[in-house]
């Protein structure tokens, strides 16, 4: 199951730059997260599910919720994956 831009609820900047290129491939690091910017969140939210072996559009769109709402002061990727993660039963 892939999840796609379709399946996103939020509203997205789709302009990207070189840093945040979506082609762009690897884990979940210290990179910030833009969690306004719909390639960066696509992108954690697909990282995320295979991950943690999710397969269903639900699990993704639980996943982008989460992303909305992670405290503002964790910002690198790791951190918001491990809030997520640190989070899951509460949403």
């Amino acid at each position: 199951m892939s999840f796609t831009k379709a399946d996103l609820h939020g509203n997205y900047s789709w302009i990207h730059t070189r840093e945040d290129d979506p082609k762009l491939k690897g884990e979940p690091d210290s990179s910030l997260l833009n969690r306004s910017e719909g390639y960066e969140v696509l992108y954690m939210i697909r990282k995320l599910m295979a991950a943690w072996g999710l397969t269903t559009v639900l699990a993704g769109q639980k996943i982008e919720r989460m992303i909305k709402a992670h405290p503002a002061h964790l910002r690198s990727q790791e951190h918001v994956m491990n809030w997520i993660y640190n989070n899951w039963d509460r949403y």
